[in-house]
């Protein structure tokens, strides 16, 4: 029986080419985002501590009751909005499982959606596999700023949602208060919605201030706000994460969530509840990461890669068009086998594979291993 694919030109992604390319050429692994250091042990004893109490059977479908209630208490001290955990919050498989809901509540066939390039290479597949049609405005190179007069002219009486991503995946790049302006301005009076992809929330360096879409009324009443614990307390492969958005939103989202996934893992669910209850665990992980961003800098002092703005996630974009003509792709590719370090290519992340001759790296590891790939870097 012969399959007709909906998404016939999607292969294995980056992701998973780039870390196997890795592990078989023995690389220092930045490529994918994930963090090398071990989950705090407090929390992987809370894990077990509500294991033990027997709370091993379904969670409600929309969320644990506590954990939902530490989310809508963190969103109000940090944020200033106050949210009603029972209808504006829930929890999910991940962000990756959240943005899915929330593209899926929305968009109908023929419906456009609005992408920043580079984007995240899971929104456009979902965006298609419900009906949907890409719209992409190509963020300004090297700054990775949002041009909002273009974005003005692709806005169209089709348009039915935006998908923001702040701070960015893979450049770094956040929101600023004139980005906030630009974007009320154009979506006033409109129908848009608005997917807004926060998972770094907790990562915006050197003083700056991350500027979610709750911290507006105005659009915080048109947003599905996707939030991750995985991001935040370095556990990507629990994957629990969460959304936030006014109840009508919420309502169609838990239609489609309660037959994606009906429910997340529970014991997992409390011990975050209870993790949560500490505030410093995410409010002092912007000075953590910094650290981490700063050795990967210092490491590479001398080299002839060429660091772009990093204001915010754990990865670091480095220019390397003084090293070589080659494409991104290839470049990392034989960055990886030749050298001993792996990165990814952003021209992945583009429609029309934009190449800026630059690479992503991820810095979410041990000062160690950052020191190590820097060494190797410097000697290219």
């Amino acid at each position: 029986m012969k399959i007709n694919s909906k998404l016939p030109d999607v292969g294995i992604t980056i992701f998973s080419v780039m870390s196997k390319l890795a592990m078989d050429n023995n690389a220092i692994n930045l490529s994918q985002g994930f963090p090398e250091f071990n989950v705090d042990s407090e929390l992987v004893a809370l894990v077990g501590k509500y294991m033990r109490e027997g709370k091993n059977q379904y969670a409600p479908m929309q969320g644990v009751d506590s954990l939902r209630q530490k989310i809508a208490e963190k969103t109000e001290a940090i944020y200033g909005r106050k949210t009603n955990p029972e209808t504006e919050i829930t929890v999910t498989m991940g962000a990756t499982e959240a943005l899915f809901a929330a593209f899926t509540a929305i968009i109908k066939p023929g419906d456009e959606v609005l992408l920043f390039e580079p984007a995240y290479d899971s929104y456009e597949p979902a965006i298609r596999l419900n009906g949907g049609k890409p719209v992409f405005s190509q963020l300004r190179y090297p700054s990775y700023g949002i041009d909002w007069d273009q974005v003005n002219s692709l806005v169209s009486e089709k348009t039915k949602m935006m998908v923001l991503n702040s701070p960015h995946n893979p450049s770094g790049a956040i929101l600023g208060p004139k980005d906030i302006e630009a974007l009320s301005e154009i979506v006033e009076s409109t129908g848009i919605a608005i997917v807004s992809d926060e998972v770094y929330e907790h990562i915006v360096f050197d003083e700056l201030r991350h500027e979610s879409m709750l911290r507006y009324p105005s659009l915080a009443a048109r947003s599905f706000v996707i939030g991750s614990f995985g991001k935040t307390f370095h556990a990507t492969g629990w994957k629990t994460g969460y959304c936030i958005a006014p109840p009508g939103f919420t309502e169609e989202f838990r239609r489609i969530h309660q037959y994606l996934t009906y429910a997340g893992n529970t014991p997992i669910q409390h011990a975050y509840a209870e993790y949560l209850n500490q505030h410093d665990r995410y409010l002092n992980l912007s000075k953590f990461y910094q650290q981490k961003r700063d050795t990967f800098l210092d490491s590479i002092k001398g080299s002839r890669f060429t660091p772009l703005q990093c204001s915010g996630t754990y990865f670091q974009m480095l220019e390397f068009s003084e090293i070589s003509k080659d494409n991104d792709l290839d470049f990392a590719k034989w960055l990886t086998i030749e050298k001993g370090v792996a990165s990814i290519p952003p021209s992945v992340f583009y429609h029309q594979k934009t190449d800026n001759k630059v690479l992503r790296f991820c810095f979410a590891k041990n000062d160690e291993t950052l020191r190590s790939a820097g060494a190797i870097l410097k000697t290219i």
